[in-house]
């Protein structure tokens, strides 16, 4: 694939000819607290000998939160590392109750975890060791924001392999579908030593209250489902995906790699439109459809992103890069047949454009909007706090893969929109309006 068609991270990554990086996980064992606080003793002197069980949860937030929760509450949980940050997260950690998630004005807390952040710096106090004690990671689950999610991937590729298996649990699109995603693989791993990669959906309501603290604001559901796996899927796929689906409270079930692309997708679309227009219009997301469905300015703006949206999705439904995708789905959903006519897939084509048209997406948007009304969106929380966001996995997503697709696909309203959440501006309705129509 020419260069000008990569997106940056794939660059990025690709430019980078260096050897994966070694890394140490500190522990508050390696904390120099003095006497104020005990941190329990753990001898790893022989190094772990539960990897294929322990489940590594790399991003504590709101998402990393919920999973480790709603993992450590079945009757035999999987033993579980939360992996943090920054090092001033361990000692807050000491100093905590654990992970605290409330639901229905109850507080769970529980500190039964492991907690490990992993950095190139060798700890100058405490024991040393290595990430994993420099075997393979059996169990990743990943829950960083979109934007850091396959730069961590990478980081620690010398610490996967064909035995191993990551998910993905963040918004927008993977990055590993068609047309990067074997890319990437080929440029990083030795052929046929590649781990196994899942994703998940995610979509409950959850609002940081604080370092290791959520409210479940909004109990719903999610999915997970394999984006790259090996022809021979090692164990700990399938170990993954029960203890996802059995974890109380996540109400999560097992898709097809074709049903989690399209629920991706279908996600997408919300996210690229609700997420943006609530950071820029600080406002919760039922504001955006408090007019209806009519005709007014706000409504302009989001017809105009809709139509764009749709143009990008059906370009990409129709692309050579998406046929092995709705192959799969066609033969998840039509097992007893050997083969895939042809006319099938245009049938799926087909009824795929009516899926993704304006009409449809809009009625989906204002149904969706309605249900999470009194929301405050990811996007909103993130520049209220001053964090980066994760536009550039939402709407220039889209940006990208319309240049890829098809350089005469027009999403300059996604462009507009990318420059003025990283631009940290606030409008009103009529303002927002006059930029975008």
């Amino acid at each position: 694939m020419p260069s000008s068609q990569q997106p940056a991270w794939l660059k990025t990554l690709i430019a980078d000819q260096g050897p994966p990086p070694k890394l140490f996980a500190w522990t508050p064992e390696n904390l120099d607290l003095g006497a104020k606080h005990n941190t329990p003793a753990i001898n790893l002197t022989g190094g772990r000998n539960d990897l294929d069980r322990r489940v590594f949860i790399l991003g504590v937030g709101n998402i990393g939160r919920l999973y480790a929760s709603c993992l450590a509450r079945q009757p035999r949980p999987p033993p579980i590392t939360l992996v943090v940050h920054r090092k001033e997260l361990l000692t807050q950690w000491v100093q905590g109750d654990g992970v605290e998630l409330t639901r229905d004005s109850v507080a769970i807390k529980n500190k039964d975890f492991d907690i490990e952040w992993w950095t190139r710096t060798a700890p100058d106090h405490g024991p040393v060791r290595e990430v994993a004690d420099g075997k393979k990671l059996r169990n990743l689950f990943i829950s960083t924001k979109a934007s850091a999610a396959m730069p961590e991937a990478d980081r620690l590729r010398g610490y996967l392999d064909r035995h191993s298996t990551v998910v993905f649990a963040q918004n927008g699109m993977s990055k590993l579908w068609p047309p990067h995603g074997q890319e990437y693989i080929a440029h990083r791993y030795e052929a046929g030593n590649a781990p196994s990669f899942l994703a998940c959906i995610v979509n409950h309501g959850v609002l940081s209250i604080g370092p290791f603290k959520s409210v479940h604001t909004a109990p719903a559901d999610a999915s997970i489902g394999p984006v790259l796996v090996n022809p021979q899927p090692p164990p700990s796929v399938e170990f993954f995906m029960t203890q996802i689906a059995a974890a109380p409270l996540l109400n999560s079930k097992s898709v097809s790699a074709g049903e989690l692309w399209l629920l991706q997708l279908e996600k997408l679309v919300m996210n690229a439109i609700i997420n943006p227009l609530t950071a820029l219009l600080r406002c919760k997301n039922g504001e955006l459809f408090a007019g209806g469905e009519l005709n007014n300015p706000l409504g302009q703006v989001l017809d105009k992103l809709l139509a764009e949206t749709s143009a990008v999705i059906h370009a990409l439904v129709n692309h050579e890069s998406s046929a092995d995708i709705l192959a799969s789905y066609m033969d998840q959903n039509q097992p007893s047949k050997s083969d895939i006519p042809t006319e099938n897939i245009h049938e799926l084509q087909k009824g795929l454009a009516e899926r993704f048209s304006l009409p449809y997406l809009k009625k989906k948007l204002y149904r969706f909007g309605v249900q999470v009304g009194e929301n405050r969106s990811s996007m909103l929380q993130d520049v209220e706090a001053g964090k980066p966001t994760e536009i550039r996995d939402f709407n220039g997503w889209l940006v990208d893969m319309a240049a890829f697709l098809d350089q005469r696909l027009d999403v300059s309203t996604h462009r507009t929109l990318i420059e003025l959440v990283e631009g940290n501006v606030i409008l009103n309705q009529a303002e927002l309006a006059n930029r975008l129509l």
